[in-house]
């Protein structure tokens, strides 16, 4: 299935040439609410960068990229020169379609997904702001639509653990993806005491690669043994020992789930290939925006299998984006979209509505966000 087959009777011709105006970034600082901590990072703030893209006929979009230094190399620094050199140079004056641009961002430069993402993701704001429709509807998705979210516990010690998923589950969640560490013992410890504390959820666990397979194996077929209800396990092992996730996925029952050990539809099917995942984890953040994002649920989609889209701790105007994409992709049968929810500022306003574990997008054209202006909420470096 391709971004063609998938486009709505009304949509916009993505053959229609777009010229754009203008490109411009600004960046933003968020604290949050209380620190998110993974195998690879702790986080207790957010830098990010805003891109925007306006188009010759007025309308302006906006995408966003979060400083991933861990995971994408890139700072709020390197993601600001990207958008405001190269990446800006790719497309301010070009005349193109929206595919066009979207291939002349990823040709701009080596890397930089996150930034590429920003700019790709405002481009298609601003073409679906002109065309008064919302995004996903461009995709060939349903503004109506909705899919269930899940809500992370950072790694924590096992009360603190504990007593964040009895709080998760009260105010709704009905998944909990569960962050696991490099200790195994620990995270045994860990995960008896979120299901003890809710017993009731769903949960989705994540080693962020701390295991070796052998371990991998030994853990999850004794998560298995024991009846939890563990719905998937995602990079149980190194996102570059392929061959170590094949012999996991075989070894076990649960799903197991590929996250770093994908970025591009040529990963995908490198995985799909090998058979050496379940399922697969596309972040906008890796894949460099939506079309990159969108090639790999079709690789997923020729494979037979299913997707997640997923999100770093990033702002609401890129899991906004994200949102949209999913709701587009057959193959994409789950979400992990939570990161706003951590963050202690709720700006911009707009774009999606989470109804206990139920996240729908709010609809208007675009993303459907209101603009978020330099400055709100404030951070150094200013506008480029």
């Amino acid at each position: 299935m391709t971004v063609a087959s998938r486009s709505r009777e009304g949509a916009p011709e993505e053959s229609a040439p777009l010229t754009v105006a203008a490109v411009h970034c600004h960046r933003h600082r968020a604290p949050l609410l209380r620190p998110f901590v993974t195998a690879a990072r702790r986080t207790e703030a957010v830098e990010y960068v805003v891109a925007e893209v306006e188009l010759t006929g007025g309308a302006v979009g906006q995408g966003s990229a979060a400083e991933t230094v861990a995971v994408t190399g890139e700072s709020a620094q390197s993601i600001a020169a990207a958008l405001a050199g190269p990446l800006r140079a790719a497309v301010e004056g070009a005349t193109d379609t929206v595919a066009g641009h979207s291939a002349r961002i990823a040709a701009a430069l080596e890397g930089a997904t996150s930034a590429k993402a920003a700019l790709e993701v405002a481009l298609h704001d601003a073409w679906a702001r002109a065309a008064g429709r919302p995004l996903v509807e461009l995709l060939g998705g349903d503004v109506h639509g909705r899919l269930r979210n899940d809500m992370t516990i950072s790694l924590e010690d096992p009360a603190v653990m504990a007593a964040r998923s009895r709080e998760a589950v009260t105010g709704g969640a009905e998944i909990l993806k569960i962050k696991l560490g490099r200790d195994v013992a620990l995270d045994r410890e860990r995960l008896s005491a979120v299901v003890e504390a809710a017993p009731q959820a769903r949960l989705r666990l994540d080693a962020n690669q701390g295991w070796l397979p052998a371990q991998a194996i030994e853990i999850i077929t004794g998560f298995t043994q024991a009846g939890l209800p563990v719905d998937l396990v995602e990079q149980p092992v190194a996102a570059e020992d392929l061959d170590g996730l094949a012999r996991v996925t075989a070894a076990v029952d649960v799903p197991i789930m590929a996250d770093e050990s994908v970025w591009s539809a040529e990963d995908a099917r490198r995985l799909t290939d090998a058979a050496a995942c379940d399922l697969l984890n596309i972040k906008l953040a890796k894949t460099g925006g939506l079309r990159g994002a969108l090639a790999i649920a079709d690789v997923a989609a020729e494979a037979g299998i299913e997707c997640m889209l997923g999100a770093m701790m990033e702002p609401r105007i890129s899991v906004t984006a994200a949102a949209h994409l999913a709701l587009a992709h057959p193959a994409i049968t789950m979400i992990d979209l939570d990161p706003p929810a951590w963050f202690a500022t709720s700006l911009p306003r707009g774009g999606y509505i989470q109804e206990g574990a139920w996240l729908r997008l709010t609809g208007g054209p675009g993303l459907g966000l209101e603009p978020l202006p330099p400055g709100a909420p404030p951070a150094p470096g200013g506008e480029h």
